[in-house]
């Protein structure tokens, strides 16, 4: 299934006791429709106030359903902030996480004198503005492979600090400067991180080389500040072509990432969308 879902007032993708996350209204609302209770496994877990716009999840059901009533029944059975998108079928060897072969993300910030009210949700609000040169040769640094420990949560639990990241861009969107990044995977806060250090370059409070410097530091009692959840989106995810999934990126809320049925790997540069393309699944 893809998902969409307003992360403002979800403690995060995953379940907790007595607190409201995504994954919770999901698993519950497929139940109805599969007749059985499910465990729904995502993407890529977001955290408490982070939004989606193409999640996408899969569980396992021995129910028959047609693609078309697991999306209107599921629907149906959810909250105004999460919709499904789409549904399919796919082979036992598909897990939504371990087969992905590249997430994108996107960081929205607003700059201007006042703060928002119809946006307060959905982006990161700022009176200072940003210098865009040091910001762009800051975020080329971080394309490749590194040790990404300086930009990772203090409590991440990954295995290893090392991710691949495709590409780093930077748009201005009339009030709106979206950063966006593509990568084989991100650590806990990664994203965040790596905005709030931005953000810092771009206003003048550290040198464009502050980037380098922390790749080489490993430390993120070194690094900069967390950048504030709401001005996050969990864009879309690349599987290899054999699963077939229907997989699209709308234009939500005029953010432009695309149509349905675009490749979705065509955000990537030239150079990666092969890697993209060629990579093998991994099994659970």
């Amino acid at each position: 299934m893809g998902i969409e879902y307003d992360g403002s007032a979800f403690h995060g993708w995953q379940i907790q006791n007595d607190r409201r996350t995504v994954q919770h209204e999901l698993e519950r609302a497929v139940a109805e429709v599969a007749d059985h209770a499910v465990r729904v496994h995502c993407a890529g877990r977001t955290d408490a106030g982070v939004h989606a716009l193409e999640q996408v999840v899969h569980f396992d059901t021995e129910a028959r359903r047609s693609e078309r009533s697991w999306v209107l029944g599921t629907n149906v059975n959810l909250p105004p902030d999460v919709s499904v998108l789409w549904a399919c079928p796919v082979s036992s060897e598909f897990h939504a996480r371990f087969c992905a072969v590249a997430r994108h993300y996107l960081y929205r910030i607003l700059v201007r004198p006042t703060r928002p009210s119809l946006l307060r949700d959905r982006v990161v609000w700022t009176r200072r503005t940003f210098d865009p040169e040091p910001m762009q040769c800051a975020a080329a640094d971080l394309v490749g492979r590194h040790d990404f420990s300086s930009f990772r949560a203090l409590g991440c639990q990954a295995k290893s600090p090392v991710r691949r990241v495709h590409y780093v861009r930077l748009e201005q969107r009339g009030e709106v400067l979206e950063l966006r990044i593509g990568a084989d995977g991100f650590l806990h806060h990664m994203v965040r991180n790596i905005a709030g250090v931005l953000m810092a370059i771009g206003q003048g409070d550290k040198p464009a080389s502050w980037v380098r410097e922390l790749l080489r530091l490993r430390d993120r009692r070194l690094g900069g500040g967390t950048a504030p959840p709401q001005g996050l989106y969990f864009l879309h995810v690349d599987y290899p072509e054999g699963f077939g999934l229907p997989q699209y990126v709308s234009n939500t809320l005029g953010i432009g990432i695309g149509q349905p049925n675009d490749r979705v790997t065509s955000m990537a540069p030239p150079e990666i969308q092969g890697i993209l393309e060629k990579r093998e699944c991994r099994t659970w």
